[in-house]
């Protein structure tokens, strides 16, 4: 057998990707599959979007791209952040990626060196600790479960040892939806900014938010942190264009000048028309965005409610993004005929094989006894789908 590197043996399968590939092998058997699992919005990418990639296509954009983006994305991504978060950055200091997860695997890259310890709150999205340790840091996971899933100045300060390198922070957050305030910001910028911290801050689903809540970059609230602060974004999530892999990072000039370099070593850029396309989405229109918004808050508000009238479960409703993270634990120790749910990995097996319906488990969010339902899906998967829950869970004794 070949040598596996001991980097490879530590990999496992995202947890989401995970179910979604169970979901569509079930699927593949002609099973009908309800999945709850997966953060991709179901609407289709809007046509203005599509229409600028077929205009690039045919002008004949189809060769490489500069390594940290072609220079009209660059400055509609500097134009956004400055229209959308009152944030300048030149276009030095714009780096695009394949998608925002590259961005955040090349920021940890570029800035941990082998034993660094990042800062990694729980809940937390799954890839934040593997993309760590492949960086060759630690993770420093922080439990936030009993303050209402936000890290607290107290808790930043305790985590940080000699050896702290970063924070990551994601706000909106999955699989939470929880949204930082502004003052809650300041003071963690403030603890940041006294042990000199990198924030990588990952803001991809900003756009996705509700009622009063408002999203703010930690980069907006303390102007001595600026130079260590790293923002993640990318269209994926607000423009509905998930498989066309296109992120970026802003930060300062010396940390983007190495995502570059790290870059041109390994995809050396998104596929130019896609950049192309990406220029469409950010100088608008956004009505399509705010509808899209619209539709989901109609979902979670549906999907919470359901959720809440099945005993077992409390689901509290997200102030952004598109996931109810729900509290199971009430049904840990149950027993649906001859099979014991002994922790929420097993009742998310037992959802899938006895209801066809595909869940995330809490566990690879840092969070057991928890499970996250993506409401990006139609009102009418929502009712059959936690009719399907409910179903299943009135036969557990």
């Amino acid at each position: 057998m070949a040598h596996l590197s001991k980097r490879a043996q530590q990999l496992k399968p995202s947890a989401t990707l995970d179910m979604a590939a169970k979901a569509t092998e079930l699927r593949a058997q002609g099973v009908n599959v309800i999945s709850f699992a997966t953060g991709e919005p179901d609407f289709d990418t809007p046509d203005n979007i599509k229409d600028a990639a077929k205009k690039s296509l045919d002008h004949g954009d189809t060769k490489y791209a500069p390594s940290a983006g072609i220079p009209q994305l660059r400055k509609a991504i500097a134009a956004k952040m400055k229209r959308d978060n009152n944030l300048t950055y030149a276009p030095e200091e714009i780096t695009v990626s394949c998608g925002a997860k590259q961005a955040i695997a090349n920021a940890l890259l570029t800035i941990v060196d082998d034993g660094d310890e990042v800062i990694v709150p729980a809940p937390y999205w799954v890839s934040y600790p593997v993309q760590v340790k492949l960086a060759g840091g630690k993770p420093v996971i922080v439990d936030t479960t009993a303050n209402d899933m936000k890290l607290t100045p107290d808790q930043l300060t305790n985590a940080c040892s000699k050896n702290t390198r970063a924070l990551i922070l994601n706000s909106p957050s999955n699989p939470t939806g929880t949204v930082y305030t502004e003052d809650e910001l300041k003071a963690l910028a403030k603890v940041c900014r006294e042990k000199d911290l990198v924030v990588i801050s990952d803001e991809i689903y900003e756009h996705i938010i509700y009622d009063d809540a408002k999203h703010v970059s930690i980069a907006n609230v303390d102007e001595a942190l600026r130079d260590n602060i790293i923002i993640i974004n990318g269209v994926s999530k607000s423009f509905a264009m998930t498989g066309w892999r296109l992120g970026w990072a802003t930060g300062p000039n010396e940390i983007i000048a190495k995502m570059n370099q790290l870059a041109s070593q390994q995809t050396t850029s998104p596929a130019t028309f896609v950049q192309h396309a990406a220029v469409a989405a950010l100088e608008g229109p956004f009505d399509k965005v705010t509808q899209m918004c619209a539709a989901f808050a109609e979902r979670r508000d549906r999907m919470c409610a359901m959720l809440n009238d099945i005993n077992g479960i409390t689901a509290e409703r997200p102030a952004g993004t598109f996931y109810s993270f729900a509290n199971i634990k009430a049904l840990i120790g149950k027993r649906h005929g001859d099979t014991k749910i002994t922790d929420d990995l097993a009742l998310a097996e037992l959802l899938l094989s006895e209801g066809h319906i595909a869940t995330v488990a809490g566990t690879p969010f840092g969070a057991p006894g928890f499970m996250r339902f993506s409401f990006a899906t139609s009102l009418e998967n929502i009712e059959e789908g936690v009719g399907r829950l409910r179903d299943v869970l009135t036969k557990l004794s």
